[in-house]
């Protein structure tokens, strides 16, 4: 007989088989939307099993569509299947279900089963199975389960076996332990730090300056880099279109429409003055008379203030405000002619002192400084309200089949011929809507008028693929000498670098030769503003005294390693980073004899798959 959870299984492991697990079985199984959840291989139920326990078609069906699904929303784009199983996603859903199901196998052959009770208890937990009231509603449950093709016999039973495989889950993984030699050898390893000093070179740092390069060695670059000197594959694109600014100059806008606009925006043009000021409030004016007093005298900075009352610069500060914004200290402040400090002053938060940063001058834009801009804007307003309405004019003339320089023509529109390609992004192809369509166009695709975010109507053609081109080494001279440059001083400055090292390790000091910069105590995840990472990993791999030359891409230079400060032992955050990395091994050993387990179960009982059904089933999904 088998046994019942809720009889003789210890409360402890009746935990396991928890409500978190079950609640992202049921959200996972309803977002699948009753994809092919009964049936799915027709005639076939199985595609394979372990020991006693069949692998069930859908089960494989709907484990993959959700493998499928979740690489899909990491990619940004719905794959395929066939796409995703380029990335062995079909053998990564086929190694879990055999794992499951010889778990499933073990725990019947052994008889751990969960209890009616344990099951009820489970199930009237989700929240995808609790009604309006907030509690467990029969009716959705049944809903639900209607929905997603689901008996509740079929449900019920899968439940039982994942509540019954988490017990046994709970008790392979259970009591496991990080050694300590790996702790310490880890904590170690990525507590330690490292102080340096870094010597960075520069062409100035050079002997003597770069020789101007030969014809012969700007050639041999060119030979070799011939792809970086190679126009990519582009399509020549023949073009119409409508641009407000070509019609702008042309629309009639009134001075009455100007001068409205210019008293809807006025606020923008007649800016009053204004001063950049921080307000640091005191409980009692005694105790804003005793800072002032304190500050006058040189006995405190503003600063110290600020931290004396706990509080930061950016607690207190008010930004650029007009004499009105400050109310009752507008007066004092604006009376400062400079930076100063003025109060205590009363306000509605309490006694304060204010101290001004700077003065913002007044503006004062006029309308006859203001209306040519003005009236520019209006016009191109009503160029693009004027655009938006031969929109279908445009629209009927192509689609009557007219030639986009009919089109021309006829509406007004401006006919011009572009080479496009990824890397185009100067003039209309910095239009998003225009290198979409760019990207879809095909050769004998009719063009339809699209309008661009600025609202130009836009409609293209084309003309001819161009194959990716060399550029002729006389035009691409200028890149190539610039290519040739970079790699002659790249050596040059790796040449110096070993040369410096040899007169350092002869005795001489690493600062004659130039500013050294010194780095103290830095871990190895540690970055170096302007420097890159290899200048942190070869500290990491050097001795104590060490000199080494460096010369990566982007980098020049010397290391000498000043002294190595081991991790520290003892103290929170060395006890802290110890807890941490023994948590993460015990959760991965955990995790690897679960799998290990898992793999010896299915081996002793037997794995028989059946690749006709896997491919029946893989043909159904494309």
């Amino acid at each position: 007989m088998a046994k019942h959870e809720d009889d003789e299984t210890p409360k402890k492991k009746r935990k396991v088989g928890s409500t978190l697990v079950w609640g992202l079985l049921v959200l996972i199984m309803l977002g699948l939307g009753g994809f092919g959840v009964t049936n799915f291989g027709g005639g076939v139920q199985s595609i394979g099993r372990v020991g006693d326990s069949e692998i069930e078609v859908d089960d494989y069906a709907r484990a993959l569509r959700q493998q499928v699904d979740q690489m899909s929303r990491q990619f940004g784009m719905q794959l395929t299947l066939e796409q995703a199983r380029a990335f062995g996603i079909d053998q990564q859903v086929l190694r879990s279900l055999v794992a499951k199901t010889a778990l499933d196998n073990e725990t019947r052959r052994i008889g751990i089963s969960a209890g009616d009770a344990t099951l009820a208890a489970e199930i009237q937990k989700m929240d995808a199975f609790k009604g309006a009231a907030g509690t467990f509603d029969r009716e959705t449950y049944k809903f639900a389960l209607d929905r997603n093709n689901l008996s509740e016999s079929k449900f019920e039973s899968d439940m039982r076996s994942d509540i019954a495989r988490s017990v046994l889950q709970g008790a392979i993984v259970g009591g496991f332990a990080a050694p300590k030699a790996y702790v310490d050898t880890i904590a170690a390893w990525q507590d330690e730090k490292r102080s340096f000093s870094v010597l960075a070179l520069s062409e100035a740092d050079l002997a003597s300056p770069l020789p101007a390069p030969t014809e012969a060695e700007l050639k041999a670059v060119y030979d070799a880099q011939i792809d970086a000197f190679t126009k990519p594959e582009a399509k020549r694109i023949t073009y119409v279109s409508l641009r407000p600014e070509a019609l702008a100059p042309d629309m009639a806008v009134d001075d009455a429409a100007v001068k409205a606009a210019y008293e809807a925006k006025v606020s923008d043009y007649v800016v009053p003055e204004k001063r950049l000021v921080e307000r640091l409030v005191y409980p009692s004016e005694d105790e804003a008379k005793a800072a002032k007093a304190k500050l006058d005298a040189g006995e405190a900075t503003f600063e110290q203030l600020v931290e004396e009352r706990k509080l930061a610069l950016t607690d207190i500060d008010l930004g650029d405000v007009s004499k009105e914004d400050l109310g009752a200290a507008g007066d004092a402040v604006f009376a400062l002619a400079e930076p100063g400090v003025v109060g205590p002053v009363v306000t509605d938060f309490g006694p304060a002192l204010f101290r001004m940063n700077a003065v913002i001058a007044a503006q004062n834009t006029t309308f006859d400084q203001a209306k040519d801009a003005l009236k520019k804007d209006l016009q191109l307003e009503k160029a693009k309200g004027e655009i938006s309405g031969k929109m279908e004019q445009i629209s009927d003339l192509l689609a009557s089949g007219a030639e986009l320089e009919d089109a021309a023509k006829e509406a007004g529109m401006e006919l011009a011929t572009l080479d496009y390609s990824a890397a185009t992004t100067e003039g209309v192809a910095a239009d998003p809507a225009f290198r979409e369509a760019a990207d879809a166009v095909q050769e004998g695709d009719f063009p339809e008028a699209i309008q661009l975010v600025d609202g130009t109507i836009v409609a293209l053609r084309l003309d001819e693929v161009i194959p990716a081109t060399p550029i002729p080494f006389a035009e691409a001279k200028a890149q190539v000498t610039e290519a040739w440059r970079k790699e002659a001083l790249a050596a040059a400055l790796a040449a110096r670098a070993e040369a410096i090292k040899t007169e350092v390790d002869g005795g001489k000091a690493l600062g004659g030769f130039g500013i050294v910069s010194a780095s103290r105590n830095l871990t190895r995840d540690a970055a170096l503003e302007g420097l890159p990472p290899d200048v942190i990993k070869s500290a990491f791999q050097m001795k104590e005294g060490e000199v080494r030359a460096l010369a990566v891409p982007a980098f020049a230079g010397l290391i000498r390693l000043d002294a190595v400060t081991p991790a520290a032992t003892t103290g929170e955050d060395a006890e802290s980073l110890r807890e941490s990395i023994a948590i993460r091994a015990k959760r991965d050993i955990a995790q690897d004899a679960f799998s290990l387990f898992a793999d010896g179960l299915g081996a002793e009982a037997g794995i028989v798959l059946d690749q006709t059904a896997i491919n029946a089933v893989n043909a159904r999904m494309q």
